[in-house]
């Protein structure tokens, strides 16, 4: 009997209904080799939801998701809700959807293609096997602190962080290190913050829990520097709300290409899976983008939500050999390319190596 797993999809807006397209016809792929059945239901948010429902983040989405195993989501956002006000903005639905949602962990890998290592920015023996996962507490912190507020000629902004939350995602952190190399990063600003030094203090306890585990401290501007001197001394970064924004983004330049990284936002209700970059709207409806960071996504949710390690192998022994068979869209046709591919090609060729 197959096993089956109820998914919300959200394509959103841009480029995402292309990407999140080649994900499901690639979990399609795996489900077929591995006797999985995927159920999908959609749902809107973000711009497509505002012109359909006035809503950046409809009750129903709310519901829907959290009724669901997990949510592989796409991207949302563009120019054309820009000048709304800022509560009905796209990216305010999104931040509002993490809340609703609880999902307090973002894991986000930073991994180097051996194939892509030329497409870095940086020099391939400082980058070559860069392998980082970087683990950034999602719904605390200084986007979520009260008081904030704006006059004209003020703005403030509160970083709050509670023991409870640095525990939890502490606890996310030191349990990857585990499967990985055993070794956490814990970033912040101790020196000159006090909310800082709690954050040390607490990653100091919880590591007491996972004596195999070993933890090193290091603040956010040396980490910022330390990423492109040195970045595989790294193994897992452990961090908050808005260091780990910044970090992660640097992190992902890595690669070469944002159009490679996945990403996982899990928590205690569910779980939601999405690549780190944007909805594209100069490129959506060209049939150009890299549906790779989704694909690698959809591996996300079946190793840390449905618990199906072989099919999460699969996607990404998948992955890498179009990679190292030469196939590339666009954004990487400059690096080792044998034959250049647009969205949905790139979407069968790995649902063929499945």
């Amino acid at each position: 009997m197959p096993k089956n797993y109820n998914i919300s999809v959200i394509k959103g807006d841009g480029i995402g209904v292309e990407i999140v397209d080649q994900a499901i016809k690639v979990l399609t792929a795996v489900g077929k080799k591995f006797d999985l059945n995927f159920d999908y239901k959609e749902y809107l948010m973000g711009g497509c939801a505002i012109d359909a429902t006035g809503n950046p983040l409809p009750q129903e989405t709310i519901d829907g998701v959290l009724d669901s195993d997990a949510c592989l989501f796409g991207a949302i956002g563009g120019p054309k809700w820009d000048n709304l006000e800022r509560e009905l903005r796209p990216e305010s639905g999104l931040l509002r959807f993490r809340k609703e949602m609880g999902v307090f962990a973002n894991l986000r890998p930073a991994t180097v293609y051996d194939e892509l290592v030329d497409a870095s920015s940086l020099k391939p023996e400082v980058i070559k096997g860069v392998d980082i996962m970087v683990v950034r507490e999602l719904i605390g912190g200084i986007y979520f602190g009260e008081p904030k507020g704006k006059t004209e000629t003020k703005g403030w902004n509160t970083m709050v962080y509670t023991v409870e939350e640095i525990e939890r995602i502490a606890h996310v952190a030191f349990k990857l290190a585990m499967k990985r190399d055993k070794r956490v990063c814990s970033i912040d600003k101790a020196n000159v913050l006090d909310v800082s030094q709690l954050w040390r203090d607490t990653a100091e306890r919880i590591a007491k829990e996972y004596p195999e585990v070993e933890l090193t401290h290091m603040y956010v501007d040396n980490c910022a520097m330390q990423l492109i001197a040195n970045p595989r001394q790294f193994d897992v970064i452990l961090t908050g709300n808005i260091f780990g924004d910044i970090l992660s983004d640097e992190a992902s330049m890595l690669s070469g290409s944002i159009g490679l990284l996945p990403s996982a936002s899990t928590g205690l209700k569910t779980a939601v899976y999405e690549p780190i970059h944007g909805s594209a709207p100069d490129i959506a409806g060209l049939g150009i983008a890299n549906p790779i960071a989704t694909i690698a996504s959809a591996s996300m949710m079946l190793r840390y939500s449905l618990d199906q390690e072989a099919a999460a192998d699969a996607i990404d022994n998948a992955i890498k050999k179009t990679m190292a068979d030469g196939y590339r869209t666009g954004d990487l046709a400059a690096y080792d390319c044998k034959e250049k591919v647009n969205c949905t090609q790139m979407g069968d060729i790995i649902a063929q190596n499945i």
